[in-house]
């Protein structure tokens, strides 16, 4: 959480750590960083958590097991602010990898990289998570889990609803204040897009994109593999919010 007045402020250039108010994991079994320095804004690492360059006359180095992956605790995909709560619903993942350096070498379409991984699971009974928090205390108010990786953005509604897509393919609403899934449709492919909303005529719509693809499935080593029974696909889905759906959120 930052300061905006501080962060505004013109001619102590665009990085300010002393506009960092608080800084709060939003993931679980982070091993690489112990927290965040507030004075400034960068993480305290733990020792140990970067891989060894290869010993001589080696191709790679020795493997060390980190969490989050490079792939992160969430990668773009946004989180929403609620005006009305006061939270905000982060869409994440639970999962860890092996990773090691290895001797550079250009190989034409590959990644050149410099080094090595594999993604595993982190915990048997999910990948995705999506929490909400309050911003002013890290308090964690709530949370969902997912069987695989989630990696579509978060929608908060006015009208206390929140919704994401699941890369099996669900569109998904939830309550906004006690993360009860109010309501679900599957779209027959992967959702790793951002839901949109407007209004027509009186009624609420929500829009989604569903096509699964992106860099889980190019790079996700485990998550890759347990990914390939997704479905392909390319589709915009528009629905109307039901009354019924906003009055159970109301509830």
């Amino acid at each position: 959480m930052t300061d905006v007045s501080k962060l505004a402020e013109r001619g102590t250039g665009i990085n300010k750590p002393t506009a960092l108010l608080n800084a709060f994991p939003f993931v679980d079994g982070i091993t690489w960083a112990k927290g965040i320095d507030l004075e400034t804004g960068r993480p305290i690492e733990n020792e140990g958590q970067r891989p060894p360059l290869p010993a001589e006359g080696e191709t790679r180095g020795a493997s060390i097991e980190v969490s989050p992956p490079f792939l992160g605790g969430k990668n773009w995909n946004p989180m929403a602010y609620s005006q009305k709560t006061g939270l905000f619903y982060v869409p994440a993942n639970h999962w860890k990898e092996d990773y090691w350096t290895e001797n550079v070498t250009y190989q034409a379409g590959a990644a050149y990289l410099g080094q090595g991984f594999r993604i595993k699971k982190l915990f048997d009974d999910h990948i995705g998570i999506l929490r909400a928090y309050d911003p002013a205390t890290g308090e964690m108010k709530w949370e969902h889990k997912e069987e695989f990786p989630l990696w579509a953005g978060t929608l908060a509604t006015a009208g206390d609803l929140v919704f994401t897509g699941t890369s099996d393919g669900f569109v998904k609403a939830f309550h906004a204040e006690t993360g009860e899934e109010l309501w679900s449709f599957n779209t027959g492919s992967g959702i790793v897009s951002q839901p949109i909303t407007w209004d027509l005529d009186g009624k609420q719509y929500i829009g989604i994109a569903s096509g699964y693809g992106g860099a889980v499935p190019l790079w996700g080593g485990d998550m890759a593999t347990l990914t390939t029974q997704v479905s392909q696909g390319g589709s915009f889905w528009v629905f109307e919010i039901p009354d019924e759906l906003l009055t159970a959120s109301a509830q």
